[in-house]
This record gives structure tokens, sequence and C-alpha cells, in this order.
């Protein structure tokens, strides 16, 4: 849950919330605690502004930090929204519901919320892993504080398998399904390939 708030956008009550990440710290295995405050303390030496502007440069601008789970297994494809569906369906299943109407249900803070709440929440984290492997590289080739926070993640999920760690490395060097939905492998208005 920790992770859930501090991974979604700063906003005002940052500063409520690392308190109170803070106060719950000993309940966290050392290893996690410590990745996270060291998140908390570079939010709170950034201040808020830096810290939105960061997350907006990071998480909108690169792909690779993209927070949406299913761009990582469906791509930028028609099949994008059936896997937003099968999110919404889990959830669902599990009883559920989304404090934000305005997110959808594969955004990873949504995700991780749905996790520390429901008894089999974990699942959807796993089922998603080689996308979180993409995230977590992504953060730190960008030096970003917010690697920490996905460093915690993964550290409280059970190591990489050999299919998971396959697909990461398919994912990092094809990237995730594309097509080319309504385009000609000719540009008719240019006469190039698009």
């Amino acid at each position: 849950m920790a992770v859930s708030l501090l991974l979604d956008y700063p906003d005002e009550r940052l500063t409520d919330i690392t308190a109170a990440v803070r106060h719950e710290r000993d309940l966290m295995p050392a290893q996690i605690s410590e990745e996270i405050m060291i998140f908390c303390r570079t939010a709170e030496d950034w201040g808020l502004r830096a810290l939105q502007e960061h997350y907006v440069e990071t998480f909108d601008q690169r792909r690779r930090c993209a927070l949406y789970l299913s761009y990582y297994s469906a791509g930028d494809t028609r099949e994008r929204g059936a896997a937003i569906l099968g999110f919404r369906e889990v959830m669902r299943r599990n009883g559920f519901e989304m404090t934000s109407p305005h997110e959808l249900p594969d955004y990873l803070p949504v995700v991780l919320e749905f996790a520390a709440r429901a008894d089999d929440g974990e699942e959807l984290l796993r089922a998603n892993r080689e996308g979180l492997e993409v995230i977590r590289s992504a953060l730190r080739s960008a030096i970003s504080p917010y690697a920490h926070l996905l460093q915690a993640l993964c550290l409280l999920l059970s190591p990489l398998d050999e299919q998971t760690l396959a697909r990461y490395q398919r994912l990092i060097s094809q990237g995730p399904p594309f097509e080319l939905v309504g385009r000609t492998a000719l540009d008719s208005t240019t006469g190039s390939r698009p």
C-alpha cells in the first residue's frame, strides 16, 4: 500500500503520505523499508513542485516508464482494451472498488492498492512481472528516485523465473506489441513508408 500511495501523482497530500509511511516502516521488511525511506527522503528534499515535474517527465514522457501495465502485454494494439477489461474483471470478482473513477484498472498504483486489499491480489502483479521489470530498469537508467519504489515492490515478489525473464528480455529488445491500424504499408499522401 505504501508503494501505491507514493507511486501515484504527487499532490498536496505528499507530506501526510510520507509521514504515514514513515510511521509504518517498522512493519515492513528491512530491505523494503530502506528503499521506500530513500524515496521519502528524496521526495522531501526535492519538494512537491520538483517532484511533480519529474513525475510528468518520467512517467508521461518515457514509454518504458508507463505505469499502465496493459501497455507491456498488449502494447498499442486493439488487444489493449480487452487487457484493461481483464484487470477490471479480476478486481470486480474480488469485490474491489476503485477509489478513483478517473483511473484505469491497469494503472500500477491502482493494481498495488488492489494487491494490498485482496487476498489473491498479488497474482495480478505476478502476471505482469515482466512489465514491472521494464519499468524498474527504465527508472534506474533515468536515475529516478521512483526506482527505489519499484525495487521495493520487486523485492516483495518472488524472483524471476526463466519464462518471465525471457518475456522481459523480449520486451526490452523488441518493445511491446505494435500494429498500424488503418495505415497501409506505403503512405499514399507522401509516397513513403510511415
